[in-house]
């Protein structure tokens, strides 16, 4: 996935954004948070070129689902020892939007669902390597349509409530 993660990210944050009644300062936070979290994930890009390329960046714990169950989790918990529905939402809100980043990656991309216990990868579709770079590669791929949906139904989204707040 190259372009498909922020834009999934706002589509994560708008279903709270648009019911919760949030202060602007509140929105704009949340949607932050999601924007952060729905990139969060290839943080492991780091990782990946500290160790010269030689473990694909997926394999690293930010591509584990379990680690955004912990996230997840401990900030359902931080929330429930301060009774705070606002941090309960920013918590869901960074498991949606970081779920939804792994589930993106799984259309064309290896994520291993089971780790740290099983180093299995799914992936939906193989992108064959028919170019010199791997980036023309994904591009020219059908599954990169995908992305494009992704992006435009976020820019549909975000024209209808710019317009329904005006």
């Amino acid at each position: 996935m190259l372009i498909g993660h922020i834009p999934a990210g706002y589509l994560a944050a708008t279903p709270v954004l648009d019911r919760l009644g949030l202060t602007p300062r509140r929105r704009r936070t949340l949607l932050t948070v999601a924007l952060v979290a729905s990139v969060a994930p290839d943080l492991d890009v780091l990782a990946f070129y500290a160790t010269g390329g030689q473990v694909h960046h997926h394999a690293f714990p930010t591509h584990w689902p379990l680690t955004w169950l912990v996230v997840t989790g401990a900030g359902l918990a931080v929330a429930a020892v301060r009774r705070s529905r606002w941090i309960a939402w920013l918590a869901l809100t960074i498991g949606a939007a970081a779920f939804l980043h792994l589930s993106l990656d799984s259309i064309a991309g290896a994520v291993r669902w089971g780790a740290p216990f099983s180093d299995h990868e799914t992936t939906l579709v193989e992108v064959p390597a028919r170019y010199a770079h791997w980036i023309v590669s994904m591009v020219l791929h059908w599954t990169f349509g995908v992305e494009l949906l992704v992006a435009a139904v976020a820019g549909a989204v975000a024209w209808r409530r710019r317009a329904g707040a005006g």
